[in-house]
């Protein structure tokens, strides 16, 4: 089996990066192929937890090589920290490759993206405030700055210079911010082009070279299905393709080249931000999977919002990546329950719909209301120790059960705590 992609399925924090570490060692590359450090990552391993933001979770494991792909878009300074983090834990950075054409997020990004949030208002997306948007803005214009033009002092000026022009009126006639000036822009970079020199490559060949001599490749997923561009619930979404399809224009590789999509969800759900989110909970239920959970953001410690598993939305994410098989995170935090709720479908002005509308007007209805159906749960019952299927609870395992029958595709991984090791392999095969 060639490669694999690891795929959040709901509005993102699913637990994709303990899925990927938890499966990498049977992978000899692991690719990030979307977002930027507005991802996080958290991992916990040997009692050792990490939160990474661009480097691919699977640099944990010392036989894979980790790839940053040519759809994320690359701060340098974040880069810098991740890299010394890492370097300062013991764990070996030597092996990272990274794409000559992903783009660097530059200082005017993350101020325009700042300036534009806060111009919306009531309106606004609810970004991470870290460039994102605007860097990707530039990509798609044709006017951003790539990994491979840092490497080049000449090349890398004349592309700020032509750029600055533009920024610098935008930033002080429309926003009233600072400018900046090419000199301060270069010189700041400069160490950068020394630091990432060693790691730049042709991913795209290095990839297609490794499916060529046999060797197996994984793909993890930043964000989610639901806030990809294209397929999430636009506005309120990244500008990312983070589905499945994004793997292959954000790495180079074909999509004969992928055998298994495994999508990633929480046993509940939550979202980030501003956007429709029909099973939140704002009362006891929803406090409860928060604090329970631990639902902050890691790259922003923001709260998350909660709510009940939304099927309508899983079975989307099932038919917009192709999903093989899903992984359902967090199954120990519904042990505070004593009855749990799953939605089924959506009751929208008198009708009942099973599928997740793709018009933002019927997503958005204030009359749109979900339609649950509640099981026993298994309250006060530790699972955090369960290795095998077999060991779970009657209700949790009939939970697991009544999810594959909505989602229609087999439940193979059950994380029940947030170590590596409190998992159960169920009917994953690599």
């Amino acid at each position: 089996m060639p490669s694999t992609v690891i795929v959040g399925a709901q509005w993102g924090d699913e637990g994709k990066g303990k899925v990927v570490d938890l499966v990498s060692d049977d992978y000899d590359y692991v690719v990030r192929y979307g977002g930027g450090n507005n991802a996080g990552h958290t991992i916990v391993h040997n009692g050792q937890t990490l939160a990474m933001r661009l480097i691919p979770c699977g640099i944990m494991c010392k036989t894979i090589t980790p790839v940053i792909g040519n759809g994320v878009v690359v701060d340098p300074h974040v880069l810098a920290n991740e890299l010394k983090t890492l370097h300062d834990d013991g764990i070996s950075t030597d092996k990272l490759v990274i794409s000559g054409n992903a783009h660097l997020i530059m200082p005017w990004h993350v101020a325009l993206d700042g300036a534009s949030e806060k111009r919306l208002g009531n309106k606004k997306v609810g970004t991470t405030k870290n460039g994102i948007g605007p860097c990707y803005q530039d990509k798609v214009a044709r006017t951003g700055i790539r990994v491979q033009d840092l490497l080049d002092p000449d090349v890398f000026r004349d592309k700020v210079t032509s750029v600055l022009a533009i920024k610098n009126l935008v930033l002080d006639k429309i926003y009233g911010l600072p400018t900046y000036s090419v000199d301060e822009i270069c010189d700041e970079y400069a160490p950068f082009a020394d630091m990432m020199r060693p790691y730049v490559t042709s991913t795209e060949h290095l990839l297609s070279h490794a499916i060529r001599d046999g060797k197996k490749v994984l793909f993890e997923g930043a964000q989610a299905t639901m806030l990809d561009v294209d397929h999430g619930t636009y506005p309120f979404v990244t500008s990312s393709s983070c589905t499945a399809g994004g793997a292959c224009t954000g790495s180079g590789l074909g999509p004969t080249q992928i055998q298994k999509v495994c999508g990633v969800s929480k046993a509940y759900i939550t979202r980030v931000g501003s956007g429709p989110f029909p099973t939140e909970q704002f009362g006891e239920d929803g406090d409860t999977l928060r604090s329970v959970g631990h639902e902050f953001g890691v790259v922003t410690g923001r709260p998350r919002r909660c709510g009940w598993f939304d099927a309508v939305v899983a079975r989307y994410a099932t038919e917009v990546n192709g999903l093989t098989d899903m992984a359902i995170t967090k199954l120990d935090v519904l042990s505070a329950f004593d009855t749990i709720k799953v939605c089924v479908a959506y009751d929208i002005d008198g009708t009942r719909v099973e599928d997740f509308p793709t018009d933002s007007t019927q997503v958005n209805n204030p009359n749109l209301k979900p339609i649950y159906e509640e099981l026993p749960g298994w309250k006060g019952v530790d699972i955090s120790g369960c290795r095998k299927f077999e060991e779970l609870p009657e209700n949790a395992q009939k939970y697991i059960h009544f999810l594959e029958q909505q989602i229609g595709v087999p439940v193979s991984i059950i994380g029940c705590g947030p170590d590596h090791d409190q998992t159960i392999l169920h009917g994953w095969n690599n």
